[in-house]
């Protein structure tokens, strides 16, 4: 006897299961053998991941470069003195360190979801009395009962069933319930045809049945997705990658440009310890201390944004993932559909009236007739239960219920006026099930059931006009071909037919009479094709991975629009023929040229992250169920549904959907792209400013004039210009043409060449007004040394704030865009200068800077020189060269 997953029982007869098992079908396990199998097996519960110590994810928040770069430069800080710049240093480490921490621990929560399906009970049939008891003392051998409505508790091998369904579309993905059997299946079938199964945290939507436990606890199939769950690897957000690469190169650039300014000034004669003071304030100036803080500050903002339009955000450095997404990984039931059964189309006698469309008013004739049967061979109902949840029962026979109800038909009159005096239920080897009603005149037989079975037993056919005619060979291939055209487009069918007589007949499904077949499917989201046209427009694919059969998922595909029939759909038998972890280069272009990938398993899907992230694209995958969970945490970005998705998944994922809407992910993905371009922009402005400082102080003691600025002014810039204009550009709304860009290139950095040059530009244009001025006022204004400081203290200021509205998209207009639209930004300036006034003329701020009085000439200089940064910038930016030169030494 073993508990193990490969065990194939569902290949051996039920009397073999139980030998192989020791149990008696009678009785049970005794009370002795219950122990030792406890003993043996351990609970029916799925293991705890080993859960990272606080300390261990105290130490994570401490990895990044830029971290120990801005730790270093506070250092520096509180070297020379300036306590104010250190404090602020150290706030913008803690406010990262803090958001960090909550999010990683909040990420290691997704195994606590999968053990709550165990916490739920059982009713059992032990030394031959049937009890309750929890499902965690579940043990190999114990015999289950089940009925409507229960959640199957262990992996079980049925061996009696009388009518039962289970929903499994939170393990296979498949959005219908399944009928069971009892018979052995042959060897090696995959988990979605194991149909004489009833697998741990399936539910059970009709009918009763009898299984013995075969697997429990880390045996189970949940127990296989909960150990994919573990082994899926953490993830870094592409995000976090390129900001510590960015990190790197900050160093060396710092390091750099502080020991050449440092070399220079020995080199013309400046004191020792001047130098050193003012390389640490270059070096401390280098350094972007606003950079972590306004990407913290505008990726919450993200946030907020996206939770307004339904998206919730779980992991902060996936807002701009999703805009960086090049694939989308999406699952078909309550994704791209609303996870729900609807009668779309009723196949009569001459025409195939479409719901809502074709029907006018009452229905009559076999459209009636046959709207009566599925509501009278119908065990479910549309009342809900005491919490407000649906009550049970099978999705397409309540899809049956409300098209009779919304076609006008008095549910509770029709089931009055025909009372039930007897039932067969579904059988799975006839396909078919009965109820008998009687009626003023004798006896109604309803039946419904797989069209190929209930046409073999029709005689007869009831026409629209409430006519009935013979159904011949001739007219039986003709219902045969409607169907099969019916299926082709993905519908499900279920055929209805009838039989009235004076008594009771002797087996309910002879001599029946055709009323029609009704066609239903799970319909599509109404918004979802306007969505998928949009991702199209943004470059990003879309492929669909399901758990659904290759015709139905083609069908939907292609009704909501996923690209240009036919399709490319290849199916899990295909798929089974192909090792996804040894893939030549061949296969590999086959796959990724894919629309569909169909009847998967989890594994599978795990797999076919794994091949989209190793081709360099940025993975999306989005999913609901338990089945989806290992691949959702894989993902560079998983997307689980809020409303349907199960909390497996919704906590292995980084972004869940309130509304289950696909177009929410489109919002969301603009929101990304604007974020990523905000981040780029404020990186833009920061270090063009900050060369800009470094330029000015060692151009000028390079060339023998007097240092323009000093070490605290230098701060004290760094601190005002790199923070509030920064943060307000991270504000921005974004072009309006965002979406019609393709997504960046996975490899490409923050800063690509072409921002370098900008940088690069940029910040020698204000070097070079910020020198002139000094240089002007020093020897044509004659302000001596201490105002001619002043004077390219100002000057420098204003340019960096100037430098804001060369920030702007290229192309855009220059005085109506993205920055000048920005409320913020007019905020940011006029508090900058605000701050630069009270440096001015608060005579304690002044004394402490070294700030004199510069005259009105003095300021005019300063006010002229800086305005020319805007005018020579706006035509910089406006001609794009930065951009073009990069992208042509690229």
């Amino acid at each position: 006897m073993e508990n193990k997953r490969d065990a194939q029982f569902f290949a051996l007869p039920a009397p073999e299961v139980l030998t192989a098992l020791e149990v008696d079908a009678a009785r049970g396990l005794a009370r002795d053998d219950i122990s030792r199998r406890r003993q043996r097996f351990g609970a029916n519960q799925l293991e705890a991941s080993d859960r990272t110590s606080w300390v261990e994810i105290v130490l994570h928040q401490f990895k990044s470069v830029i971290v120990w770069l801005l730790a270093t430069a506070s250092g520096f800080a509180l070297y020379l003195g300036d306590l104010a710049e250190a404090v602020a240093i150290i706030v913008v480490l803690m406010i990262n360190f803090v958001i960090g921490f909550v999010t990683e621990l909040r990420a290691n929560r997704s195994m606590e979801a999968l053990r709550k399906f165990a916490r739920v009970k059982s009713r059992v049939r032990r030394h031959g009395q049937e009890i309750t008891i929890d499902a965690e003392e579940l043990v190999p051998g114990d015999l289950v009962l089940l009925e409507e409505g229960d959640v199957v508790t262990a992996d079980l091998r049925l061996i009696q069933s009388s009518g039962l369904h289970c929903d499994e579309s939170v393990l296979t993905g498949e959005s219908h319930p399944v009928a069971k059997s009892v018979d052995a299946l042959a060897p090696d079938l995959p988990l979605a045809d194991r149909v004489n199964m009833a697998f741990k945290g399936t539910s059970v939507t009709r009918g009763r049945a009898e299984g013995v436990v075969v697997a429990t606890g880390m045996a189970t199939e949940l127990g296989r997705i909960s150990d994919l769950v573990q082994k899926a690897e953490a993830k870094v957000a592409p995000l976090e990658r390129r900001l510590d690469r960015l990190g790197h190169k900050l160093i060396w650039l710092t390091l750099a440009l502080a020991l050449i300014t440092v070399l220079a000034g020995l080199l013309r004669g400046h004191a020792l310890t001047d130098m050193i003071q003012t390389g640490v304030a270059l070096a401390v100036a280098a350094v972007p201390e606003g950079l972590p803080v306004v990407a913290t500050l505008t990726l919450a903002r993200g946030m907020w944004r996206m939770a307004a339009h339904n998206a919730l955000i779980s992991n902060m450095p996936s807002v701009e993932t999703l805009g960086a997404t090049t694939v989308i990984l999406t699952d078909k039931t309550g994704t791209l559909t609303q996870n729900r059964m609807a009668a779309v189309r009723y196949i009569l006698a001459q025409t195939e009236p479409e719901l809502g469309e074709d029907i006018g008013g009452a229905p009559g004739g076999a459209l009636l007739k046959a709207m009566q049967i599925g509501l009278l061979c119908n065990a479910a109902s549309l009342e809900s239960g005491t919490d407000g949840t649906p009550a049970p029962g099978d999705p397409m026979e309540r899809a049956l219920l409300l098209a009779a109800r919304d076609a006008g038909i008095d549910l509770a009159q029709t089931r009055h006026r025909y009372p039930e005096v007897d039932q067969h239920p579904f059988d799975a080897d006839l396909k078919m099930m009965a109820t008998v009603h009687d009626t003023e005149q004798g006896i109604l037989v309803a039946v419904k059931g797989a069209p190929e079975a209930v046409l073999q037993h029709c005689v007869s056919v009831l026409d629209e006009d409430g006519e009935t005619y013979v159904l011949d060979q001739a007219e039986l291939q003709r219902w045969t071909g409607r169907a099969e055209a019916a299926a082709q487009e993905g519908l499900r069918l279920l055929a209805l037919a009838f039989h009235e007589a004076a008594d009771c007949p002797e087996t309910p499904f002879g001599q029946l009479t055709l009323a029609g077949i009704v066609c239903l499917r799970d319909p599509i989201r109404p918004n979802v094709p306007d969505a998928l046209r949009q991702t199209r427009k943004a470059g990003v694919r879309v492929v669909m991975v399901t758990g659904d059969h290759a015709r139905t998922a083609a069908a939907i595909a292609t009704a909501a629009g996923l690209g240009e029939a036919p399709l490319n759909v290849i199916e899990r038998d295909e798929l089974a023929r192909t090792d996804l972890t040894t893939l030549g280069e061949e296969d590999r272009r086959k796959l990724l040229d894919v629309d569909i990938f169909a009847r998967v398993e989890p594994i599978t899907k795990l797999h076919l992250v794994r091949l989209y992230q190793d081709s360099g694209e940025i993975v999306a995958m989005t999913g609901d169920g338990v089945n989806d969970a290992p691949a959702l945490k894989k993902a560079d970005i998983g997307i689980a549904m809020g409303l349907r998705g199960t909390e497996v998944a919704r906590e292995a994922a980084d972004m869940v959907l309130k509304d289950d809407n696909f177009a929410t992910i489109v919002t969301a993905m603009r929101q990304g792209r604007v974020i990523l371009d905000n981040i780029r922009t404020f990186v833009v402005y920061l270090m063009s400013c900050n060369v800009s400082e470094i330029l000015v102080v060692g151009l000028a003691i390079a060339a023998g004039l007097p240092a323009p600025l000093l070490p605290l002014q230098i701060l004290f810039l760094n601190l005002i210009t790199d923070v509030f204009p920064a943060f307000a550009l991270g504000l921005g709304q974004g072009d309006d043409r965002i979406m019609e860009r393709p997504p960046r290139d996975p490899a490409e950095t923050i800063v690509t060449r072409g921002h370098w040059l900008e940088i690069g530009m940029l910040g020698v244009l204000i070097t070079g007004l910020t020198l002139l001025a000094f240089i002007l006022a020093l020897y044509w204004l004659k302000l001596g040394t201490e105002g001619a400081v002043t004077v390219s203290f100002l000057t420098l200021a204003l340019a960096q704030l100037w430098n804001v509205f060369n920030m702007r998209a290229p192309g855009s207009p220059i005085l109506v865009n993205e920055v000048t639209g920005n409320r913020t930004v007019w905020g940011a300036i006029a508090l900058c200068i605000g701050l630069l006034a009270a440096a001015l003329w608060i005579p304690e701020l002044a004394a402490v800077l070294d700030l004199a009085d510069p005259g009105a000439a003095g300021l005019m200089l300063a006010g002229g020189m800086s305005s020319l940064q805007f005018i020579l910038g706006t035509a910089l930016v406006g001609l794009n060269i930065p951009r073009r030169l990069g992208a042509r030494a690229a």
